[in-house]
């Protein structure tokens, strides 16, 4: 039986490649964006194989109704893509707050919205896959990104959590952890606070680097066809790093994490009361080492 697989922001970037791949393999799309009129092209070539759907993913009432019309519908939605989301790039200072808010409620609580509104449907199935797309920046921050690293961040956390949640329901989770791709994430799609000149040394190499059209290594159509490859594996992985820059941060952040660790770990272990006994003793210690 073919797929049915819900694409959050797949008008453009990694989710218009997703798409796109999925359809030429045969597969149903719903493709959910905030312009559905950006994929009249797929819809002309694939007719009822895909079906735009209108969806904001910060407005929590739009994602229930838009999920709902997918399921009355279709019946059933086997595979979701929580890809929808947006750069923003400023230091801390000179982000407003509704440029930070704007953020969260995008790239993080869109997430929550799509996922807590799809996995009722998955659970009564009895099976499902969910990718969520993060980023390397889930993982590291970076100046100038803070309220999307807040938002990743975020991501991560309530994906590990949900994955364990629903791990015997049917249903896996896999968190996916791209660096830079060739899409518009780092152009159309991403804004720009005004600037302050003070923070040149850190921000300003991230704005010059971003705005000075340097191609990223990722090609985005690889990245669908790895991710194609996770959603038909048995036994999918938890975090799933897209790209060599991804990779080779991620090490590199380990190097740099183990060393602090070992560093300060005297300190760190000093804090226990006098009686304490391990929470890994615990029976429920086995929910934290899966």
């Amino acid at each position: 039986m073919e797929k049915v697989w819900l694409i959050t922001g797949s008008s453009r970037g990694l989710g218009r490649s997703l798409a796109e791949t999925v359809l030429s393999e045969g597969g149903i799309v719903i493709a959910a964006a905030r312009n559905p009129e950006n994929l009249k092209e797929l819809k002309d070539q694939y007719g009822d194989r895909i079906y735009p759907l209108e969806m904001d993913v910060s407005n929590q009432k739009e994602v229930e109704q838009g999920i709902e019309e997918a399921i009355q519908i279709f019946g059933r939605i086997d595979v979701l893509v929580n890809n929808a989301g947006y750069g923003f790039l400023g230091a801390v200072e000179e982000q407003s707050d509704q440029d930070i808010r704007n953020q969260i409620e995008t790239n993080l609580f869109g997430t929550i919205y799509v996922s807590k509104a799809v996995v009722p449907h998955m659970r009564k199935q009895g099976s499902g896959r969910i990718l969520q797309i993060s980023s390397i920046g889930g993982r590291r921050g970076v100046p100038g990104l803070s309220a999307y690293n807040a938002a990743k961040f975020g991501v991560e956390g309530f994906s590990e959590a949900l994955a364990q949640e629903v791990s015997s329901l049917g249903i896996h989770v896999t968190i996916v952890e791209p660096g830079g791709f060739r899409t518009d994430w780092a152009g159309s799609s991403m804004d720009f606070a005004p600037e302050i000149k003070e923070y040149g040394p850190s921000v300003g190499v991230m704005r010059k680097y971003m705005q000075n059209g340097t191609l990223p290594l990722g090609d985005p159509n690889k990245a669908a066809l790895a991710m194609m490859k996770v959603v038909e594996s048995e036994e999918p992985p938890l975090h799933l790093l897209l790209g060599s820059d991804a990779v080779r941060l991620f090490e590199q952040m380990g190097e740099t994490q183990r060393s602090e660790l070992e560093k300060w770990k005297v300190l760190s272990l000093s804090t226990d009361a006098d009686d304490a006994t391990s929470v890994f003793d615990s029976e429920a210690s086995k929910l934290f080492q899966k």
